[in-house]
């Protein structure tokens, strides 16, 4: 299983140019590939977009430990070499971090001439936030003259962290991919150059940060960098006219970078009107927080960057959201991160990055650990929590959802989205009720919004009423929606099958759900609702196509079988009819609450004809279709 150390030109990671092209946008963090073959692997060279920026806080940060990670478990010892690494493999695919650890640990101690082995205990070490460790680890590889790429990195942040400035020079010098001219290595030298003003070789540094910014390239991220450390020096002009040609106000550090240095300027009404052209600034308690100081004409400091160490976590934020944002996302992604927030552990935005990472690889205790610590400093975010309680809720942990929903309406009362988000929680554990208050909050706060704004809170109180029992309330709230979108299938197609479940308004209703099934042809729930509309006006050789299209696409569903039995019982295919309900009651159809086993054994017992006759009512039989959150009902 010994594998060959790498030459020395290809130890440490690079960017290829067609990438650093687009390093500066979105911050958007998709989710991650699955990705357990490789131990070290290159970023690519698929085009992306990130931000330049890293590092901020609206003031001094409190101190906060490095890493904050759970406490590792101990594996179960397995003798061998084989027992650890196939378990280490099986919990890489799960993305089990901490247990990867244990056991690539273990693996390495036996075959410690693998560099596989080698690499892989780093991987899951660094992705697991035992920085440290995977540290040390990367100093033996070295001190064996075996350094790996990733080891490399490993043994950059740690003189780093240790502020050892002419150590990060050398070492660069001395291990640096030689086949790539260090004014066009992004990683390398914009370390390097950082290093060389934390040595205090000011002239130096600008000189590597122009070289560099000459490469068309890499010019918009590294005028960024340049800007930071221009600024950090005092020199406001000239960092002023470089964040401009970074690029840099596409995104939310390097505005507030923007904002920070025009203040320095004394150019308060500009840094102002920058913070209002900004869509949404509500959202960002930071910016508002901000725009409130330069209004309030209160001291605004420039502390994006405090100093080198801060620059190069801004910098490994970059390669993160760059690596996530990819196509072909990389492993590599969650480790730059991390060590972002090792390097600068006050940085708030190293933690999210790292948080949002671990959370779409569905490690929400070690997630957790990161949100924890951005909530300490106070940088709690409303957006990232939304998107925390969306994950925590879709990956069925409901309790963790409500619990972060209500401290998110607890920090921010005034903020819609954080009482939509409460609605939709409560909503999707079925409390009805309970989800009812939660969007009259949101739309009391909405009422001077534009309708589209208020269109989907509307929506989601309509779904929550009319499944409370109050379908007066719910019929106002879903044709007030649909007034402001006429066109949303699944709106279209939820107040129809909501009035044919009653009895009400059938032809509109059917004019309403055959629109629905325009827009969205092949919709499973919505060919139910248009056969169901049929077998209510007794057009029941019209229900039985898109019935059997519906059964098609849901086969699974007892209700659409149901509903098949109930057509083919009518049209006089009684056997099928009976297979039909037979198939539905062998679904469980009690455990979705959607349709009643014991009326379907009735049926079976009796016929459709004999049930129908005993029912005053019709039967509400809903399916689920109703959107969990407004992205879900997005079209």
């Amino acid at each position: 299983m010994t594998q060959t150390c790498p030459s020395p030109a290809s130890r440490r990671p690079s960017l290829t140019l067609a990438l650093l092209a687009a390093l500066i946008g979105s911050t958007a963090l998709p989710a991650l590939a699955q990705d357990g073959e490789r131990p070290a692997p290159r970023p690519t060279e698929a085009q992306s977009q990130v931000p330049a920026g890293g590092p901020t806080t609206d003031g001094p940060a409190p101190a906060v430990a490095a890493d904050t990670p759970a406490v590792v478990q101990d594996a179960p010892p397995m003798q061998g070499l084989a027992g650890p690494y196939l378990a280490a493999r099986m919990a890489t695919v799960e993305n089990d971090f901490r247990a990867a650890a244990r056991y690539f640990v273990q693996a390495a101690a036996h075959d410690p001439d693998d560099i596989y082995l080698q690499d892989s205990a780093l991987v899951a070490l660094a992705s697991a936030g035992e920085v440290d460790k995977a540290s040390e680890l990367a100093a033996d590889l070295f001190r064996q003259d075996r350094p790996t790429e990733l080891a490399g990195l490993l043994e950059r942040a740690r003189l780093v962290r240790a502020e050892d400035w002419d150590g990060v020079v050398t070492l660069i010098d001395t291990t640096r991919n030689a086949d790539l001219p260090l004014n066009e290595d992004l990683m390398d030298g914009t370390i390097r150059a950082w290093a060389l003003l934390g040595a205090g070789r000011a002239t130096e540094a600008v000189a590597a940060f122009e070289a560099m910014a000459a490469t068309e390239d890499l010019t918009p991220i590294v005028n960024y960098h340049l800007a930071l450390a221009r600024a950090l020096a005092g020199d406001y002009e000239t960092a002023d006219r470089l964040i401009v040609q970074s690029e840099a106000g596409g995104h939310l550090m390097g505005l507030i970078a923007r904002v920070q240095i025009l203040s320095q300027l004394d150019r308060r009404d500009e840094a102002m009107a920058l913070l209002d052209s900004v869509e949404g600034l509500e959202a960002e308690p930071q910016l508002v927080a901000l725009r409130q100081r330069l209004e309030q004409d209160q001291p605004v400091p420039f502390d994006v960057v405090a100093g080198p160490g801060d620059g190069i976590a801004h910098l490994l934020l970059s390669f993160a959201s760059a690596l996530a944002s990819s196509p072909d996302p990389e492993p590599l992604a969650l480790i730059h991160a991390r060590l972002a927030a090792w390097i600068a552990p006050r940085n708030p935005e190293a933690r999210l990055m790292a948080a949002q990472l671990l959370q779409d690889r569905q490690q929400f205790d070690l997630a957790e650990a990161e949100f924890e610590a951005v909530r300490r400093m106070g940088q709690m975010r409303p957006q990232a929590e939304l998107s925390r309680i969306d994950a925590l809720s879709r990956a069925e942990r409901p309790d963790e959802a409500e619990k972060a929903a209500l401290a998110l309406t607890a920090a921010y009362p005034g903020l819609p989205q954080s009482w939509i988000a409460l609605g939709d929680v409560m909503r999707s554990q079925e409390k009805y009720s309970e989800a009812v208050p939660s969007y009259d909050t949101a739309l009391d706060l909405l009422a001077e919004a534009p309708p589209e704004i208020r269109w989907f809170p509307l929506y989601a109180r309509g779904i929550a009423l009319e499944r409370a029992g109050q379908f007066d309330r719910a019929e106002a709230d879903l044709l007030a929606a649909l007034e402001i979108r006429p066109d949303h299938a699944s709106l279209l197609n939820y107040l129809g099958y909501s009035w044919i479940d009653r009895n009400q308004n059938l032809e509109r209703a059917l004019g309403m759900i055959k629109r629905a099934a325009e827009l969205s042809p092949g919709d499973g729930y919505i060919l139910d609702s248009l056969a169901w509309a049929y077998f209510r006006l007794g057009r029941f050789d019209d229900a039985v196509a898109p019935m059997e299209q519906a059964i098609a696409t849901m086969a699974s569903d007892p209700l659409v079988n149901d509903h098949l039995g109930d057509i083919y019982w009518k049209v006089g295919r009684q056997r099928e009819a009976q297979i039909q309900w037979q198939r539905a009651l062998s679904l469980e159809p009690g455990e979705s609450g959607d349709v009643d086993p014991d009326r379907i054994r009735a049926k079976l017992d009796r016929g459709l004809d004999a049930v129908m006759e005993d029912e005053d009512t019709p039967v509400a039989t809903h399916p689920n279709q109703a959107p969990k959150t407004e992205a879900d009902a997005t079209e």
